[in-house]
């Protein structure tokens, strides 16, 4: 590291200059060749996987987009004359604008299944020309200026579908631009140096923006999910500043103590930027483990995610030290700079302070802190005990948009279960199929939970054959919660094409259940029509039937998942224990680290369940009404939130394990790794709460349930974690946390994240920031 320290050093303008004409060349590469986004679902070897497969050979996707436009009288009827005058002319309207293929409404012959039964609400369906993420803003946002200027008293009028959400969203530059506001503010205060606090906020913009800028290119290659830039951006800001954080500091440090500023910073990156190295890596890996789970839909969320925080890495141990040598000694405030010169000792590296204090109590009461410690934590992590995993709809919607009011009209008009409806996908053969199936159409309508099933000609069965989680929600007129489900569920009907490559026919049925999508009675229905209605009618046939729809994928989808969490834990704590047994030749420590981030994914885990799904926080952030928590989010969670907790830890064993190298003392190597770290810690995690609390602001529910649970793991981790348990455990642990079997010792390889004893500087009197 030192060698790459001082080429960056001592070229900084070229790495400059590099960096600059690398943003601009991807920035070209991206607008010749934009990103095309995949935000595709697909679940073999499930019900709503197979269905979506016999939809798609039965009748392929759409080429564009369908989304929805609602009305409702106040009084009369939207038959009305007048009503359907103004109505008839404003869809007339919308089929003549750019990017529109057609519009359906209800007026049209055969159309009265869009008229809600007490004749107030109707609604029509726009097909657009392209899928949503490739249609222009523009282009949605006259059709929402078209439909709404119909409005007129009495006269309501809303949109729903993906199309109109993608058109509403916070942009996440918003977002971004939030946190970074707020991570200033805490490195102006860390460091009372502008130009000190400017230095973290560069090279994790340089780092993430590069990043974001090569999704395009990967996209090519690979699946791209549609909020894989919002993820990146979340975790590449996050770990971006802190990781350029981690390195300031310990440059200043050196530079308070008297070294030349190229030695600084030659001595930050060969100690600072060899744990910033070893933090990424353990954090990619991570987010790699989510291949595991084997979805393409996780697959584009977690390796746009790896590539952000690789660039990020990148911008800190090579953007970062030619700017440091840009700025010199300027890294310092004015005071510190006098200070130096003048050869006073500067108060911060005294070992003086609340911290100091803090540090010195908690190994000295540590039997007192530890179960308190715990109890913390086993207290925020009690509601995990109730989580749902599902999916939040339309319903969740900040209560001004267009899809959240177009979501509530249709369940007024229609009943809940349309938002949602269920789709039995059959496959026949003989008559005696066809048959059969007839007899569990009419069946149908007696089951329990079910409210009608629709059983009029309809159109577009194959919408149903994609789905979202990543804004989960989608109604029979496709409305969306948070704006990105790939497809619309198709309308009322029954449909029946020829199957030619298997000689069967293939007819959906559409069943409205009674209840929400969201709803566990929905759940249940799904499971009690698997399970025995349509094996009863099957039984002894060839009739194959597959109950699919969107709110089917999803309630599929949280099962996969979490079927195939336990195998991720595996994979991410064990590989953990591994890394952490190699680094610092223990056991103990890597045992006392895995439980511990167990811990605070459960902890991370209690907290969404009482803000989302219990709804203690959801009202006051606009973010709709109580609902499960997503389906796919534990995986992402986790592996983000264990290599956070892993950064931390390493970031503060690693000063312990110099500490002990050097004296052999417990007591003193858990007093000094705590005293040196805890400041720079805590300052790390405040940036990363910043950050990821801000993307509650893009009102995007699946966002905001990741911002508010890495944001909740990360101050528990950095608050109680790292700063009560770590320290009160290891000294109560006392030696044994430096004890490793000799056979296992010499068989480990040697892996250590300070450098080699001949390549450390001289040791710097006082306590170190890292």
């Amino acid at each position: 590291m030192s060698a790459l320290a001082r080429w960056c050093y001592r070229r900084r303008f070229v790495v400059i200059a590099a960096w600059a004409a690398l943003l601009v060349a991807l920035a070209l590469l991206s607008r010749a060749a934009p990103t095309a986004y995949d935000n595709s679902l697909v679940l073999p070897g499930t019900g709503s996987g197979s269905a979506q497969q016999l939809l798609q050979s039965s009748a392929p996707d759409r080429a564009g987009d369908v989304d929805q436009i609602v009305w409702r009288v106040s009084a009369g009827r939207v038959t009305d004359p007048a009503v359907e005058q103004r109505m008839s002319a404003m869809l007339a309207q919308v089929a003549r604008l750019p990017a529109v293929a057609s519009v359906t409404g209800p007026y049209r012959p055969g159309g009265e299944a869009g008229v809600s039964a007490d004749g107030r609400t109707g609604y029509a369906t726009v097909t657009f020309t392209d899928q949503a993420d490739n249609l222009a803003h523009a282009d949605v946002d006259r059709v929402i200026t078209v439909a709404t200027a119909a409005r007129a008293p009495g006269l309501a009028v809303e949109l729903g579908g993906k199309a109109i959400a993608g058109a509403e969203e916070t942009p996440a530059s918003n977002a971004s631009l939030v946190g970074i506001v707020a991570a200033a503010v805490i490195l102006l205060v860390a460091f009372g140096s502008v130009l000190a606090m400017a230095l973290p906020i560069v090279t994790a913009v340089a780092g993430v923006g590069s990043g974001l800028l090569l999704m395009a290119p990967l996209s090519r290659v690979m699946p791209v999910n549609g909020i894989a830039p919002i993820l990146g951006a979340l975790i590449g800001l996050g770990v971006g500043v802190d990781y350029a954080l981690f390195i300031v500091t310990r440059h200043r440090r050196g530079l308070r103590a008297g070294l030349d500023p190229e030695a600084a910073a030659v001595r930050a990156l060969d100690t600072a930027g060899r744990a910033v190295l070893f933090a990424g890596g353990t954090v990619c890996i991570a987010l790699l483990g989510l291949l595991t789970v084997g979805l393409r839909f996780i697959d584009g969320l977690a390796v746009p995610a790896v590539v952000t925080v690789v660039c990020t890495v990148l911008a800190a141990v090579t953007l970062l030290p030619a700017l440091l040598g840009v700025l010199g000694p300027r890294v310092l405030s004015r005071r510190q700079r006098r200070a130096v010169q003048a050869g006073e000792p500067d108060r911060t590296e005294r070992g003086t302070g609340w911290w100091a204090r803090w540090t010195r109590a908690v190994p000295r009461f540590a039997a007192v802190f530890a179960p308190l410690g715990l109890a913390v934590v086993l207290a925020v992590s009690a509601p995990v005990l109730q989580l749902r995993l599902g999916f939040a709809d339309a319903s969740n919607d900040p209560a001004s948009t267009h899809t959240h009011q177009a979501y509530e009209m249709l369940a007024d008009g229609f009943g809940p279960g349309f938002n949602g409806p269920l789709l039995l996908v059959a496959q026949t053969r003989s008559a005696a199929d066809r048959a059969a199936l007839d007899r569990l159409d009419r069946a149908l309508a007696a089951v329990p939970g079910v409210a009608a099933v629709q059983t009029a000609p309809g159109q577009g069965a194959a919408d149903a054959s994609s789905a979202d989680p990543s804004t989960a929600g989608t109604s029979s007129a496709g409305t969306s919660s948070g704006g990105t489900p790939s497809a619309g569920t198709p309308t009322a009907g029954t449909s029946a094409a020829d199957a030619s490559a298997t000689g069967a026919a293939v007819e959906v049925t559409e069943v409205l259940p009674a209840t929400a999508p969201e709803d566990p009675a929905t759940s249940a229905l799904i499971d009690r029509l698997r399970g025995t209605v349509v094996p009863a009618y099957t039984q002894g046939t060839t009739l194959r039937v597959y109950v699919g729809g969107l709110t089917a994928t999803f309630d599929d989808f949280a099962a996969v998942t979490g079927a195939k969490l336990p195998w991720l834990l595996v994979t991410v704590v064990g590989f953990g224990f591994l890394l952490l047994m190699v680094a610092f030749r223990s056991l103990l420590i890597p045992a006392v680290t895995a439980v511990l981030n167990l811990l605070a994914a459960a902890a991370s885990f209690g907290v969404l369940t009482a803000f989302f799904q219990w709804g203690w926080g959801t009202r006051a952030f606009g973010l709709g009404a109580p609902s499960p928590v997503e389906g796919y989010l534990p995986e992402l969670v986790l592996a983000v939130l264990f290599g956070l907790s892993m950064d931390y830890q390493v970031f503060l064993v690693s000063r312990m394990a110099e500490e002990w190298a050097h004296t052999r003392d417990n007591a003193r190597a858990v007093l000094a790794g705590v005293t040196d770290t805890a400041r720079v810690i805590t300052a790390a995690a405040l940036i990363m709460i910043a950050v990821f609390t801000a993307f509650v602001l893009t009102g995007q529910r699946s966002i905001a349930e990741f911002g508010v649970g890495l944001a909740a793991a990360v101050a528990l981790d950095a608050f109680v974690l790292r700063t009560v348990l770590v320290p009160a455990v290891m000294q109560l642990c006392g030696r044994a946390n430096w004890w490793l079997p000799p056979w296992l010792d010499r068989r480990l390889p040697h892996l250590t994240v300070e450098p080699p004893a001949a390549e450390q500087p001289d040791r710097v009197p006082g306590p170190a920031l890292v």
